[in-house]
């Protein structure tokens, strides 16, 4: 069982029920439609916000219980979202296949984020965005969330060597407040990134 898996078995949502507020902020000021897929998303408050704002919505992460949760969380608010147990390792990337792509705090290791970057490039649609919230470099010292691993915290060249031929709409790396369940607590160091392509 991984540990993911094990974390999502509480009945609290580990994170909360409602959406990251750039998340939430990005999607009014570009008042997205379409089909949209939220990678490691968890417990799936991000995808069912999205679904909620009438997007078609399908939602992947590699631990059931999350994607249980998802559903129940769904059903609560009357919205329906795709939920699909999927690890990035051995994720397929449809080309040209989303309006948008949501990667909301989903941290892997380097060779991993380099392949999941790649893989959102190909497969959001001409015009399409990706939007994202991640830990930056510095984020461990700041104690209010996130991997305390540094291979697992991203780099904003990453994002920027990955999509330099796409429009930037938003880039950011700094500090922000973040109140989302119990695990993302306080000052922060992040990195946002809104590409389209």
């Amino acid at each position: 069982m991984n540990p993911w898996n094990t974390r999502f078995q509480n009945k609290n949502y580990v994170y909360g029920t409602e959406p990251n507020v750039f998340l939430a902020e990005m999607q009014r000021k570009l008042s997205l439609s379409g089909d949209a897929l939220a990678i490691a998303e968890g417990e799936g408050r991000n995808a069912v916000f999205l679904a909620e704002q009438g997007m078609n919505v399908s939602a992947w992460d590699y631990a059931e219980s999350g994607l249980l949760k998802m559903n129940k969380l769904a059903d609560e608010k009357g919205v329906k979202v795709n939920t699909q147990l999927v690890d990035l390792n051995e994720a397929v990337w449809q080309q040209n296949k989303w309006d948008e792509i949501v990667c909301i705090f989903g941290h892997f290791p380097e060779e991993l984020r380099e392949k999941t970057l790649q893989g959102v490039k190909e497969s959001v649609k001409l015009g399409g965005y990706f939007i994202t919230e991640v830990y930056s470099h510095f984020q461990i010292p700041y104690n209010s969330g996130g991997p305390q691993n540094l291979e697992l915290l991203y780099k904003p060249e990453e994002f920027l060597n990955v999509f330099s031929d796409w429009r930037i709409v938003h880039f950011f790396m700094g500090e922000v407040v973040r109140h989302e369940g119990e695990l993302h607590n306080g000052l922060s160091h992040i990195i946002q990134f809104v590409g389209q392509k």
